[in-house]
């Protein structure tokens, strides 16, 4: 057993999913968040995507991604491996990368950006940073 400490914890991983993409999540996160942005990242099946799209956005689709920022330090990011994997395939790229793409691409809109230039400007940047090119 982990021995107990107060640190606060600032970054978690949960899945409800048998397997998801593996990457350097905590790291890209403290890269475009920040170490005291405290996020929650979620790994979920179809069909409680949907649920969150449906009650959240109003949309009846399964999402790849959905991000939710519950103030300025806090956020959540709800991920659905199967639609990466079917989107992935579509694009001609691995899991992983588009994983990887997504889940920053989730990030800057936590920080507040807007799709445009400049997102996708950034998004190339942590790309290449964290190789997922």
């Amino acid at each position: 057993m982990a021995p107990h400490t107060d640190r606060p914890v600032y970054f978690s991983l949960l899945h409800t999913t048998r397997a998801y993409p593996r990457l350097p999540y905590e790291a890209i996160k403290n890269s475009i968040l920040g170490t005291q942005y405290t996020l929650s990242l979620v790994f979920i099946g179809a069909q409680r995507a949907r649920t969150l799209n449906r009650t959240h956005r109003r949309k009846t689709y399964t999402p790849n991604v959905l991000s939710f920022a519950l103030d300025a330090t806090h956020g959540e990011i709800f991920v659905t491996p199967e639609r990466l994997a079917t989107q992935a395939k579509e694009r001609g790229i691995t899991i992983r990368r588009y994983a990887g793409f997504l889940f920053i691409h989730a990030l800057l809109h936590l920080k507040g950006m807007r799709h445009g230039d400049t997102m996708d400007t950034l998004e190339k940047k942590y790309c290449i940073q964290f190789h997922l090119r």
